[in-house]
């Protein structure tokens, strides 16, 4: 059973040597915590120190600010391998994407700032996009910033939001200047949350799937902050650096999609080939042997996309329109595989304590997040209007 990028052009030894040491940390130290994670609701921060003492939080992280200066590529082997655990509850994609929107487009500053405290885990990052009437339509936000002499006034709230409960760090989508419509007025402020006079967390959210995920509401009542947190040289770039950003966010629910679909088959098949019906072994019957033909294939063909999706993240040539597909596509095949994998369970599928059983609750919000899978098409499209 193939697993992984091993056999694709640009994995290199370098790739190689990462991915053998995240898997063995994530083998130690999530494998045997999955469980109690999802009961809590919530990573334990310890562990996110020990991911950036050894390197995992930091390494495309640029070196003068605290990381290794390593290619995008390894952030999405990263991904891939806690996706591959079956683990759905720690909230490192986001921290690569709120380390990668500073890397972009935050000053020196910004940078020496907050940069390292990233990589070690010291900080948890989040981004606070949706709000309770404004889901995929990012131009339809309402946090407001107001600038009051040397700092920005917010109030708003933002729901959904991963690492909610936790970051100490959060990239809040907002909007600046006079123009109250549209995306020009849209800009992107970092709030640190320690102290902070008007910030407040609502309650955890529960949810069908993702229960170890922390997933939180939060609100903003005239909370102040310098004015140096603007993300940018001036206001109103934000949904610019979102568009541009979010690439390799829906990239990523791709990647999470096939080490999910990995881990399902790895215990289909170790399920199928022990169980027995019948006189034989599950894996035996002729319907058992063609749903796993069938969703290997679609593991396959997800692989090979995924693969040359990374390499466009590497050499900067991915564009909206093949990462939109990437999250679109991803999410639809976990779904679909994790449905045949948990049928051919029988009733044990659809007991809670068997992963199988999480696989299928945490996949069915993949279509959801990060953009709907229909906002997803609907950006294929517009690629295709000529």
């Amino acid at each position: 059973m193939n697993t992984g990028f091993n056999k694709s052009a640009w994995y290199s030894e370098d790739h190689s040597m990462f991915a053998d040491t995240i898997s063995k940390f994530y083998e130690a130290e999530a494998t045997p915590n999955i469980e109690r994670w999802y009961e809590q609701g919530v990573v334990d921060r310890e562990f996110w120190n020990k991911a950036g003492a050894i390197g995992l939080l930091g390494s495309t992280i640029s070196e003068q600010y605290g990381g290794s200066g390593l290619a995008r590529s390894f952030d999405a082997v990263a991904v891939y391998h806690y996706a591959r655990t079956g683990d759905t509850s720690w909230g490192f994609p986001i921290q690569t994407i709120v380390a990668h929107y500073l890397e972009a487009y935050g000053n020196a500053s910004q940078k020496e700032r907050w940069l390292a405290r990233l990589a070690t885990g010291e900080s948890v990052a989040a981004i606070a996009m949706t709000e309770p009437g404004t889901g995929s339509d990012l131009q339809a936000v309402k946090t407001s910033a107001v600038k009051d002499g040397e700092y920005y006034v917010i109030n708003g709230s933002k729901t959904f939001i991963t690492n909610g409960a936790t970051a100490d760090l959060i990239c809040v989508v907002t909007r600046t200047g006079n123009d109250a419509k549209g995306s020009k007025s849209i800009s992107l402020i970092f709030v640190e949350t320690e102290g902070l006079e008007g910030f407040r967390r609502g309650q955890n959210l529960k949810k069908i799937g993702m229960k170890g995920q922390d997933t939180a509401e939060l609100f903003f009542e005239d909370v102040r902050v310098p004015q140096t947190n603007l993300l940018g040289v001036e206001e109103g770039l934000g949904f610019y650096q979102l568009m541009e950003q979010l690439g390799w966010e829906r990239l990523m629910a791709g990647i999470m999609g096939l080490g999910a679909i990995d881990c399902a088959l790895e215990k289909t098949l170790e399920y199928t080939q022990e169980r027995k019906a019948f006189g034989q072994r599950i894996f035996d019957f002729q319907n058992t042997r063609f749903k796993l033909a069938e969703v290997a294939t679609k593991a396959e063909v997800l692989r090979a996309f995924i693969t040359e999706c990374v390499a466009r993240l590497d050499d900067g040539t991915l564009d909206a329109s093949t990462a939109s597909m990437a999250k679109w596509w991803g999410a639809q095949v976990q779904n679909e595989v994790v449905d045949e994998c948990l049928q051919l369970f029988g009733g044990y599928g659809f007991m809670s304590e068997y992963p199988i059983a999480r696989a299928y609750a945490d996949a069915r919000v993949q279509k959801i997040y990060g953009g709907t899978n229909e906002i997803m098409k609907e950006l294929i499209a517009r690629s295709l209007d000529r």
